[in-house]
């Protein structure tokens, strides 16, 4: 497993995050306990959650099931780098007016205490917001990270689909406050999707966060089945989607085959090759999947390559402005 910094932190995290969305909904707990153990065997020692996983009537229950498998001991919960989010209505914590989706001091107060129940831990190594919230000054988010940083609940704060000004004002916010800020933004990114370059990627970059990118296939587009609609696949649900894009897809194909890779793994690839990425998130449903994935690691993409994802999947050109003026 190869391992790097998160953003300006010298906190070290695996170049693979084992996202849990799945465990819960989608797959049992028997099952997400062999992921998890897989993954640890592997060398993955980044988890990422977050609090409404299960949705819903269920939400919390992905949290509960981490927490269950921490709780077998082990050394499983000393060997993780824990991530987790605020920000959705959670069903088991409703106070009238005070619990809608957002963020508030009162209310990341009572909910990371909520997670760290469900988590069966006293702390959470990245607590990450999991949307800007346009009404809450940073003074006041700021001052209630600080409290929870003081009290060792959390130790450090991560942001997740933030624009790149916000990034920005956050960490000058930061600043003016003698605080570290935040270390990593968490963001939809992939070979299909790649506006972030215009303005996330490179603040992100120049203010010392670390990319997370979720939904790194494309919600199963990039994947090895999305040609073939697989029922009961993401993919197999999503015919219109996959038919839109259909001859860049089968044009990827045909490359991953050139090289003898599929094409989840050199969407993967694509993502470690980009120094501003951190960590993709993969998400499993199956143990079959989990493993397959690790493949991606010893992908290597030359500089032929590359140009030719490119041309497949155009991104908006670089950085702003220069992407679109002179």
């Amino acid at each position: 497993m190869q391992y790097s910094y998160l953003g300006k932190s010298g906190l070290k995290v695996s170049k693979l995050c084992l996202g849990t969305m799945n465990f819960g909904p989608e797959t049992d707990e028997k099952e997400a306990f062999r992921i998890m153990d897989a993954a640890l065997d592997a060398g993955i020692n980044f988890f990422d959650t977050a609090n409404v996983y299960g949705w819903g009537e269920h939400s919390g229950l992905t949290e509960k099931i981490i927490g269950r498998w921490f709780k077998q001991g082990g050394g499983r919960r000393e060997r993780v780098v824990l991530a987790t989010k605020v920000y959705g209505s959670m069903q088991d914590q409703t106070d009238g007016p005070n619990d809608d989706a957002g963020l508030s001091a009162y209310k990341i107060r009572r909910h990371l205490e909520g997670s760290l129940q469900r988590l069966q831990t006293d702390h959470i190594e990245l607590y990450q917001m999991h949307h800007v919230d346009p009404v809450i000054s940073w003074e006041e988010l700021w001052g209630a990270f600080e409290v929870s940083i003081a009290q060792g609940k959390i130790g450090y704060v991560g942001s997740s689909n933030f624009a790149g000004w916000q990034i920005a004002v956050a960490q000058s916010a930061a600043k003016q406050r003698h605080f570290l800020g935040l270390i990593s933004e968490q963001h939809k990114y992939s070979l299909n999707c790649r506006l972030p370059e215009l303005e996330v990627l490179p603040a992100a970059q120049n203010l010392g966060l670390g990319i997370i990118p979720w939904s790194p296939l494309d919600g199963g587009l990039l994947g090895r089945n999305a040609l073939k609609k697989l029922e009961g696949t993401r993919t197999g649900n999503n015919a219109a989607y996959i038919d839109q894009h259909r001859e860049q897809l089968e044009q990827f194909a045909a490359l991953c085959r050139e090289l003898g890779e599929p094409q989840d793994n050199v969407a993967l690839a694509w993502l470690l090759a980009n120094p501003a990425v951190t960590a993709p998130i993969i998400g499993p449903r199956t143990m079959e999947q989990f493993e397959s994935t690790l493949g991606a690691l010893e992908v290597s993409l030359d500089e032929s390559t590359m140009k030719r994802l490119d041309e497949i999947f155009p991104g908006p050109g670089g950085h702003a402005p220069n992407a679109y003026a002179w």
